[in-house]
C-alpha cells in the first residue's frame, strides 16, 4: 500500500512539473517581440491627423516604408542614400537596401529646399545614424512652416545596426526637451515605447542568435540544452509578469521614444 502511494506521489509530482512547465511556456506571451508594432501604430495615428493636402518631408526615408501612410498628403522623401544593405558587415545588416526611389539625395543637415517648405516633417529611427542629430533638428526648424508638425522617433537603446552608419543611441526625453526648445519647437507629446522589462525580454530572445554568432560554442550552450531553454522561459515569464505591473520603468530603459512637436 505504501509502495503504491509512493508511486502515486511520483506520478502526481511528474504531472505537476509538466503542468508548471507548460504554464511557464504559455504565459511568457509575446513579451520582447516586435517593438516596431507600437511605433507604427503611434506613427499612423499622428500622420492621419495631418490635414489632407499638406506637404510632408520624410527625412532619412530609406526604403520609404511609411509612404503608404501619407496617401492624403503631398509626400517628399529625403535620404543620404549611401547605405547599401551590407555596410561594413559588422553588427546587424539588412543584406539589401533600395535607395532608388528617394526624391532628395542630400545630407540631412543641409537639405536643398527653401525655408518653410513643408507643413510637416517626419524622421523615423534615423538619429542613431547621424553623427550630429541636433544639427538635423536645426535644419528641420529652417525648412518647416510655422505651426508645422514634427514627428520623431529614435532608439533609447539599440544594438549596432547599419554599420558603419551607426553613431549613438540613448536619446532621452531630456535630450528632446533641450534640443527641440533650442530650435523653436514646442513638444506636444512624448511617448515611451516599451519598458525595462520588455527590453530585457527582447534581448533575452536574441540570446541563441548571439550565442551562434558571437561565441565559440556556436549554439551548444543554450539551444541544445533543455534546462537552459527552460531557464530562459522562466525568466521570460517573470519579465512578462513584471511588465504587467510596470510603474514607469521606461524612465530607466526602453526601446525608444516617440515625439510629436510643433514649430512655434
Amino acid at each position: 500500500m505504501l509502495q503504491k502511494s509512493n508511486g502515486q506521489i511520483k506520478k502526481y509530482m511528474k504531472n505537476k512539473i509538466k503542468s508548471i512547465i507548460k504554464d511557464i511556456i504559455i504565459k511568457d506571451d509575446d513579451i520582447g517581440f516586435n517593438n516596431k508594432k507600437p511605433r507604427d501604430s503611434w506613427l499612423e495615428e499622428n500622420i492621419k491627423n495631418i490635414p489632407k493636402g499638406k506637404t510632408i518631408l520624410d527625412a532619412g526615408a530609406g526604403e520609404l516604408q511609411y509612404k503608404n501612410l501619407c496617401a492624403h498628403l503631398q509626400y517628399t522623401s529625403q535620404d543620404f542614400a549611401k547605405y547599401d544593405g551590407v555596410g561594413n558587415s559588422e553588427g546587424r545588416q539588412t543584406g539589401s537596401w533600395d535607395n532608388s526611389k528617394i526624391d532628395i539625395i542630400s545630407d540631412i543637415t543641409s537639405i536643398p529646399v527653401k525655408n518653410e517648405s513643408f507643413d510637416a516633417i517626419m524622421c523615423i529611427e534615423v538619429f542613431e545614424h547621424l553623427p550630429e542629430p541636433a544639427l538635423a533638428i536645426k535644419e528641420f526648424s529652417r525648412i518647416i512652416k510655422s505651426k508645422g508638425t514634427l514627428i520623431l522617433t529614435a532608439p533609447f537603446c539599440s544594438v549596432t545596426h547599419f554599420a558603419p552608419y551607426y553613431f549613438a543611441n540613448g536619446y532621452s526625453k531630456y535630450w528632446y526637451e533641450k534640443i527641440l526648445k533650442d530650435n523653436g519647437f514646442e513638444i506636444i507629446e512624448i511617448d515611451f515605447n516599451g519598458n525595462f522589462f520588455k527590453y530585457l525580454a527582447q534581448e533575452l530572445r536574441h540570446i541563441t542568435m548571439m550565442e551562434e554568432k558571437y561565441t565559440k560554442q556556436k549554439g551548444k550552450i543554450i539551444s541544445r540544452s533543455p534546462i537552459n531553454i527552460l531557464a530562459t522561459k522562466i525568466i521570460l515569464n517573470l519579465l512578462n509578469k513584471l511588465s504587467q505591473l510596470n510603474n514607469k520603468s521606461e524612465e530607466i530603459l526602453c526601446f525608444g521614444l516617440h515625439v510629436l512637436a510643433v514649430k512655434k
